[in-house]
């Protein structure tokens, strides 16, 4: 039920964005941090990953008045968005230099896109410290102990904080599918 009205608000940020331009600022707010982190993972410097991202926003607020609902999470099309842009500048570095240019992108990993973008929009809907505990074990890939650290929770807190995490997603990732 809090996917579907999730899903509902997103559609509406969309549609209003499409009306006012400049109510594209809130689809930029919601989906910044996700696609920085897709992006920098896939490109070799921070400046590199701040001027992509910045691109692919860029062309989303261009294209918004093309872009069509179709039930999945607007995210998957700035992950499309931000992946032709990686491969385009892999293409422009790699005419500069002898770097071997990026893997085609396939329908394969196109739906691993969408895929990403569907668990990104789960985790989102995860309760507050369950969703810092995910995004800090397997985005920044901190340790059992360093989250514990910082949160200021014991290890065995953080341990079910993500094992409730972990569960919920599972359920609703099975819900999706059913």
């Amino acid at each position: 039920m809090k996917a579907l009205r999730k899903e509902a608000d997103e559609r509406l940020l969309v549609e209003a964005a499409q009306r006012d331009p400049r109510r594209f600022a809130e689809l930029y707010e919601l989906h910044f941090h996700r696609v920085y982190a897709y992006v920098s993972r896939r490109v070799q410097s921070r400046e590199e990953a701040e001027d992509v991202t910045s691109d692919v926003f860029h062309q989303a607020l261009a294209g918004i008045n093309g872009y069509e609902w179709r039930g999945t999470p607007f995210a998957a099309w700035l992950f499309r968005i931000a992946n032709n842009a990686v491969a385009d500048r892999w293409r422009r570095s790699a005419r500069e230099s002898s770097d071997p240019p990026p893997e085609q992108v396939d329908e394969r990993s196109m739906k691993d896109v969408e895929q990403r973008a569907a668990l990104y929009e789960l985790v989102e809907g995860l309760p507050v410290e369950q969703r810092r505990v995910v995004v800090m074990r397997f985005v920044e890939q901190k340790s059992v102990r360093e989250i514990a650290q910082e949160i200021r929770k014991s290890e065995g807190a953080v341990k079910q904080l993500q094992f409730r995490a972990l569960q919920t997603l599972r359920s609703r990732m099975e819900g999706a599918h059913a």
